[in-house]
């Protein structure tokens, strides 16, 4: 039998052709352990869908692709629009020809699909006004998915909903005769782990996002908090913040690291007793830089609870530099600019002064998260600043920012890191970069840029894999791999760059 088809893709399929059986045979057939291997289209797109005013963009793996392709209505099977294939070029990295196309005209909303006689069909994909406004508000809500201590009712999270858990009292690892209340906050895994130097870093990630972008984030995403005429996303990171008060030592400012369930064997995550975990100095420098962002920006809204948290975030400070010295951990330079920024306090600017006279700061700017974060700070301080050496920031950030561009301009999916796991972070991190620096001077070219990460996260990326959703055509899911949105920190960068599309 000969069998004629296209690759696996919209509407793809295969013609039957009849076989004559010329004889029948009893003999019993041979076991064959066989797995059809899954065909993956050559033609690469973003399986969630274009903006119907963005560039759009489809790449063609294959030496062998040239002239026009074709996008055609998954409904009708109608042709909409002809376009060009660039002429392929060898990636190094993939082994193999790349090209792209462009088929920024098409602004007609629908389901489409992409077409080429050496490629056959790609995915389908959408075409319309807010393409990414469901992806947005799923993400902004996995935090409140992931909430401890309360009832989660259907109405607010669907199949997600549980009862309250962990809400009895947990003890101290170091001496379980002590109890302590560390009910709330979210959970970061499967065993429900709570930790309290990522919930910092993540509650900074989306207070920022909110300050580069704050016409995105609304007050209706669908949260108990929903209509208080506070911005969910604020909303959000008081939950966290009241659990991380919590994990705060009363008697040495220090804060605890974790929350832990001690799950036995096949038993219950939800029901398990909690272990509070030791003081430790990051959770600690964390958690005074998270409170000191956060107080800044909650004071309109809850100014007795944003002071609260102040005097909490400094207290965490002076324990941090009574256990290390600040030259020796770059997490104090950040906490210190968010500390000058929320109180004009000249005591934190030695630190910061410190870091900013190193030889290597330059270096520390391109490499180190806090380093970077605190320069972005140092940026938007209201308080008195060095005019010169705002002005030298602004040429590292934009420095920063064109490497970056350049870097995703001569990539083959336009993108800075085609890889996965790290590669991921990589390139949220690079996209969190050139959100900053957008924000500052507005800059379409990074828009874009943008764009084609989100792109490139949802399925024109080398494998066609979807890795922020799981219900296109190929996901994550379909690839066993670990989708973007289940990694908390994670999330919070991707809230990051999609906040730009959605203002």
């Amino acid at each position: 039998m000969t069998m004629i088809g296209s690759v696996a893709g919209c509407g793809a399929s295969s013609a039957e052709l009849e076989a004559e059986v010329s004889e029948i045979t009893t003999k019993a057939p041979a076991l064959v352990d066989y797995q059809v291997p899954v065909q993956i289209p050559r033609s690469l797109v973003d399986q969630l869908g274009y903006s119907k005013d963005s560039e759009k963009v489809v790449v063609f793996k294959g030496e062998d692709i040239s002239g026009n392709f074709g996008i055609y209505d998954v409904e009708t099977g109608k042709n909409v629009y002809t376009g060009e294939i660039v002429k392929p070029v060898y990636d190094e990295n993939l082994n193999e020809y790349v090209s792209l196309g462009y088929f920024n005209d098409l602004e007609e909303e629908g389901e489409y699909c992409v077409y080429t006689d050496a490629t056959g069909e790609s995915y389908s994909f959408s075409v319309k006004e807010d393409v990414f406004k469901d992806l947005f508000n799923e993400a902004c809500k996995k935090y409140y998915i992931n909430r401890c201590g309360i009832g989660l009712s259907e109405n607010y999270a669907g199949d997600n909903a549980h009862s309250a858990c962990h809400t009895t009292m947990a003890r101290l690892q170091e001496d379980p005769s002590v109890q302590i209340d560390v009910s709330g906050g979210w959970h970061m895994d499967e065993l429900a782990r709570r930790d309290a130097a990522l919930g910092s870093r993540i509650a900074e990630n989306l207070l920022v996002a909110f300050e580069m972008n704050p016409s995105a984030f609304t007050d209706d995403t669908g949260i108990p908090e929903s209509g208080n005429q506070i911005p969910d996303v604020l909303d959000e990171v008081r939950f966290e913040a009241e659990w991380l008060l919590k994990m705060q030592d009363s008697r040495t400012g220090g804060e605890y690291a974790a929350a832990v369930t001690d799950v036995q064997k096949d038993g219950d995550v939800f029901a398990a007793p909690v272990l509070v975990t030791p003081v430790s100095m990051e959770a600690t420098i964390s958690f005074a830089s998270a409170m000191a962002r956060f107080s800044y920006f909650y004071q309109q809204y809850d100014p007795e609870f944003a002071t609260t948290a102040l005097k909490a975030a400094d207290r965490a400070f002076s324990c941090f530099l009574n256990n290390k010295r600040a030259e020796d951990d770059s997490a104090a330079f950040k906490a210190a600019a968010q500390l000058y920024r929320a109180t004009g306090s000249l005591v934190y600017t030695d630190i910061m002064d410190g870091y900013f006279n190193r030889p290597d700061f330059d270096e520390l700017f391109n490499s180190d998260e806090n380093v970077f974060l605190g320069a972005v700070t140092y940026l938007s301080i209201n308080q008195k600043v060095d005019v010169e050496r705002c002005t030298y920031l602004m040429k590292l950030l934009m420095k920063a920012s064109e490497n970056i561009a350049a870097k995703a301009s001569g990539s083959s999916f336009l993108v800075t890191d085609e890889g996965t796991d790290e590669g991921f972070e990589n390139i949220l991190k690079d996209m969190r970069c050139l959100t900053i620096t957008d924000h500052i001077i507005y800059n379409h070219e990074y828009t874009t840029i943008i764009e084609n990460h989100v792109h490139f996260l949802s399925g024109m990326n080398p494998g066609a894999v979807n890795y922020l959703t799981d219900d296109t055509e190929r996901t994550y899911v379909d690839a066993g791999e670990s989708g973007v949105l289940n990694d908390p920190e994670a999330v919070s960068l991707l809230i990051f760059m999609l906040s730009v599309l959605e203002q």
